[in-house]
């Protein structure tokens, strides 16, 4: 449980950011959307590539009295919450604005990346046997989803309750005399200011890191590392390089990677517009955050659910049902007109999926890792490097598709705090939430096919390493 607990420090201000940065940059910082899709771009790529340099870094980290990872974890915290506060503050700078977005932003992408890739690490370090780190796969990828929850309720209910306000199109404003014109441009669809907005997200923003605080505190407090039998008798660890030029011709985890690497990148791109989507498209402008926390409570709730059908029917089978399901239901928010109700049940459809597609990436990992070290028995200490590749992969790519889908909506005419939007920033938001989502879905399953490690593998490499000890 403690170990769980760790989770939401990464998921908390992750989800905030996801779900919310590039509205917050567009609409409340007002930053022009190709500054605003580089922001995007190079955050995220900055915050894929330091996942293998703290990968490189860890493994050349000495052990301690707290163990190996832990340090990581405790030091990194305090500096990770003052960048992401700074993320959220809107600097009284005509210029450099571009700047103190760009730099706090990846500054916080290395901090959080000093705690998460230890933690993810830990998993292989706190029990030998694959049905217990399992279940404490389980547990944290419930945890984590609950932290999701939290921070889609805490920024979107406090961020909510004030919503900036908009300025009408002035193609609109065009056809009226002037005085018209000026009484419309100050006009807004909410009583919010803009001043207010900007405090909501700032006050959101210390809960947020009141709560990465307090859960980083229980997890160094309630676990210690088990440091292998195995590795203490190793005299000369492989080196990094040599470490991940092994781990880059493992087959099994080349053809895990291809396969979420698309299926992941898939809910991103939903998870990066969506706000935008139900602001605009469908013009929930006043319930967004509820749709939000709809998707995520959905997510939480069916996490034992998923639990439970890969330990029945293999964790293959649960990839293809899980991440399947939610095709349908993105084809039908784009398909069918706007409607609350029908959006409701998207939301909840999508959580179930957006569930499996969390779950079983850290489910998985460490049965590659197992196959791992029974094709190179003398080889240890390469957890670290499993775990980093694999968050690496998948951001890089998430950057490239954020910076591409914000890059689209600057092509087809996104209005800055508009009230509404041209009708092919629509038909945009439409693609960016259905269309690409479910073609990078189908990519990703049929890749999958390729993944060697089915249950009756599992079960042989489970006997040949207890064997092997």
């Amino acid at each position: 449980l403690a170990h769980a607990v760790g989770g939401p420090p990464y998921q908390l201000p992750g989800c905030a950011l996801g779900f919310f940065l590039q509205i917050y940059l567009l609409d409340v910082a007002q930053l022009d959307p190709f500054y605003a899709s580089i922001i995007l771009f190079v955050g995220r790529a900055w915050d894929a590539i330091t996942d293998p340099m703290v990968g490189f870094f860890i493994s050349k980290t000495s052990w301690t009295r707290f163990g190996r990872l832990m340090p990581w974890i405790m030091f990194s915290t305090p500096f990770a919450v003052i960048s992401y506060f700074l993320i959220w503050f809107v600097p009284d700078i005509s210029r450099g604005q571009v700047m103190w977005y760009l730099v706090f932003y990846c500054i916080f992408q290395t901090l959080v990346t000093c705690f998460h890739v230890p933690y993810s690490a830990l998993t292989m370090f706190i029990s030998r046997e694959q049905s217990e780190r399992d279940s404490a796969t389980a547990y944290r990828m419930t945890v984590e989803v609950l932290g999701t929850v939290l921070g889609t309720a805490i920024q979107g209910q406090i961020v909510g309750k004030v919503v900036p306000p908009c300025i009408e199109s002035p193609l609109f404003i065009g056809k009226t005399n002037s005085s018209v014109a000026m009484e419309e441009l100050n006009m807004t669809h909410d009583t919010g200011s803009l001043t207010d907005t900007r405090n909501a997200y700032m006050i959101a923003a210390g809960v947020i890191g009141g709560l990465y605080i307090l859960c980083a505190v229980i997890l160094s407090v309630g676990v210690r590392e088990k440091r292998e039998s195995s590795e203490l008798q190793s005299d000369e660890p492989v080196s990094f390089f040599q470490g991940l030029k092994l781990v880059m011709n493992h087959s099994a985890y080349i053809k895990l990677i291809a396969g979420f690497l698309f299926t992941s990148l898939a809910f991103m791109l939903l998870e990066g517009n969506f706000a935008l989507f139900c602001t605009y498209t469908l013009g929930f402008r006043n319930e967004f955050q509820n749709i939000l926390l709809a998707i995520m409570l959905s997510a939480t709730l069916t996490i034992p659910l998923w639990q439970w059908f890969l330990t029945r029917f293999g964790k293959k089978t649960a990839v293809y049902v899980g991440i399947s399901s939610a095709i349908p239901f993105l084809i039908m928010v784009a398909v069918l007109d706007s409607n609350l109700i029908i959006t409701y049940i998207v939301a909840v459809a999508a959580g179930i999926s957006v569930a499996a597609a969390f779950l079983l990436p850290w489910s998985m990992l460490p049965d590659v890792i197992d196959d791992f070290k029974l094709q190179h028995p003398d080889s240890h200490g390469h957890e670290a490097i499993f775990f980093s590749f694999y968050v690496f992969f998948t951001k890089f790519t998430s950057g490239v598709s954020l910076g591409i889908s914000t890059l689209s909506l600057d092509f087809a005419g996104y209005q800055t705090r508009g009230c509404s939007q041209p009708n092919e920033v629509n038909i945009t938001l439409k693609m960016l939430v259905s269309a690409v989502p479910v073609g990078l879905i189908l990519l990703g399953l049929l890749l999958f096919k390729l993944y060697p490690i089915d249950e009756e593998k599992r079960r042989k490499n489970k006997k040949a390493l207890q064997d092997l000890r």
